[in-house]
């Protein structure tokens, strides 16, 4: 299948010195590979002098024939309006986390970010990625931390009473082996007297 560069108001030596003047490397990587065909380059060679195959550059130069140079720069995402919080939603979903889930209503005892695009869903209506509501929570000058979480029927006043009543660490093995005088295995040993049979 041939593969035509339509448009005329380039010539090949336009296309690079428009490649050269561009801080967007992958259009003047795709500019210099259409001034490669202009020349007369196949597909394959052009492509490959480019970096890439030869049907990304059939797709970059039906772009070029459409739109001319702004065909060969990225496009916007098209995936919809990403959805974004307003001041005042902002400033409630700060208030969640650092107030912390309520196991009553919440479900959870800590917080994830899946609970967190649950909960701005369900009461702000704002759809979020789990991804984006993690930068958010950066955004919003929030670090990951690995707490241990705490129980909300826990008895503080008995986990303190355990605490005292404990008993004290056992001392290491080494000083309980000579405080008992046990085995030294491993120390240094005495020279004895050798006994010989006659």
């Amino acid at each position: 299948m041939t593969m035509a560069v339509t448009r005329t108001d380039l010539l090949a030596a336009d296309l690079r010195c428009e490649a050269g003047r561009t801080s967007d490397a992958a259009a003047a990587r795709r500019m210099l590979a259409i001034a490669l065909v202009l020349e007369g380059y196949g597909r394959t060679e052009a492509a490959r002098q480019c970096g890439m195959d030869r049907q990304t550059l059939r797709d970059w130069v039906l772009r070029y024939n459409e739109e001319g140079l702004d065909g060969l720069r990225n496009r916007a995402h098209g995936g919809g309006a990403v959805a974004r919080l307003s001041a005042e939603q902002q400033a409630q979903f700060v208030a969640w986390v650092r107030s912390g889930p309520d196991p009553e209503t919440d479900g959870v005892v800590r917080w994830r970010r899946v609970d967190l695009q649950k909960k701005l869903a369900a009461e702000l209506g704002v759809q979020l990625h789990e991804r984006s509501v993690g930068k958010l929570l950066r955004r919003c000058g929030f670090r990951r931390l690995s707490v241990r979480p705490r129980h909300p029927r826990a008895d503080l006043s008995a986990q303190e009473t355990h605490k005292k009543t404990s008993p004290n660490r056992s001392p290491p093995s080494s000083l309980r082996t000579r405080a008992t005088g046990g085995s030294n295995s491993g120390g240094r040993t005495r020279r004895g007297s050798v006994s010989r049979a006659v």
